[in-house]
């Protein structure tokens, strides 16, 4: 039998993009997430995600094009198990897609017969699994044991099931790029407050140590923003708690220091904060000038003493 050849894209939405995927749902919070890596430039667009309704990842030959179709058909009621197979009956070359759909009520994934090998899926409570041109045949078996097995938070056990994919072999062509993306449960109606979580590492030749460094700092920053909240509202010792949760995650940030160490002031933790400051004055930038800045808008005390021997701190 002759070889089948792989069907000429008829539209600007149909790639090549073999990979491994996995979408989630977190119960506890509503939160829906997917995760993603392949060795291809820019794999994000393998994964949709809508605040509220669910997660698509569409790869293998993708037709991207599955993704806002299939949420705009879960966002009016639709049950995935009726909405892909739907879809599928009408693309004549579905035997080549590989198709990733969840809600928080239901999931379904389909693996085409040509996609290519090692390619599989596996189902659980609350995530898919999919992989296709894989090193084995036990990464999406991986993935899935480590996302089920791991605990905290939806974005750590969608890394953490990435992490399992790639140990396991992952890709056989190696690694390029990646992407965790994670809605909230109940969209705002802005959506730039609906991302919890939205990474993506476009080209790198370790695209998961960088995200997983990415996905810390954006932990980190998390946190500031709750410290920065918490000190306009003049809850100094809560401001600095989550500022110390922020510096535990990305210890190395001049950014992080800076504010934390203007937490320990607004507390009277003096000795503490000239450490902080001192750390972050030695990158570059110019952080010891910020400091006097900081008096007018109310953010420093107007405390000559204060301000005198943070300027004179020395770095060593």
């Amino acid at each position: 039998m002759g070889v089948r050849p792989l069907p000429q894209p008829a539209e600007a939405d149909v790639q090549i993009a073999t990979t491994y995927s996995i979408v989630a749902h977190e119960p506890s919070t509503g939160r829906i997430g997917a995760a993603v890596q392949s060795h291809w430039f820019n794999v994000a667009d393998v994964l949709w995600v809508r605040a509220g309704v669910g997660a698509v990842a569409t790869q293998s030959l993708a037709s991207f094009g599955y993704g806002p179709r299939i949420l705009g058909r879960l966002e009016d009621g639709g049950d995935p198990t009726i909405v892909l197979p739907e879809l599928l009956a009408d693309d004549p070359d579905r035997e080549v897609r590989q198709i990733s759909v969840l809600t928080p009520r239901a999931a379904t994934i389909h693996t085409g017969t040509r996609c290519i090998v090692h390619a599989g899926h596996r189902q659980g409570p609350d995530y898919c699994v999919a992989a296709n041109l894989m090193a084995r045949p036990t990464v999406w078996d991986a993935m899935a044991e480590t996302f089920e097995s791991t605990d905290g938070v939806l974005s750590e056990r969608l890394m953490a099931a990435l992490e399992a994919g790639q140990a396991e072999g992952g890709d056989i062509r190696g690694m390029q790029s990646c992407a965790l993306v994670v809605m909230t449960g109940e969209p705002t109606g802005e959506s730039w407050k609906d991302k919890v979580v939205d990474i993506r590492v476009d080209d790198h030749p370790e695209p998961l140590r960088e995200l997983r460094r990415s996905l810390d700092v954006a932990r980190a920053y998390d946190h500031m923003v709750e410290g920065e909240v918490l000190l306009g509202q003049r809850r100094l010792e809560e401001a600095l708690e989550a500022h110390l949760r922020a510096l535990e995650l990305a210890p190395d940030r001049a950014e992080i220091a800076f504010w934390t160490a203007v937490s320990h002031v607004a507390i009277g933790d003096v000795d503490r904060a000239l450490d902080l400051f001192r750390r972050c004055f030695a990158h570059e930038g110019g952080w010891r000038e910020l400091v006097d800045r900081l008096v007018e808008p109310g953010l420093m005390p107007d405390d000559s003493e204060l301000l005198d021997r943070i300027r004179r701190l020395r770095v060593t």
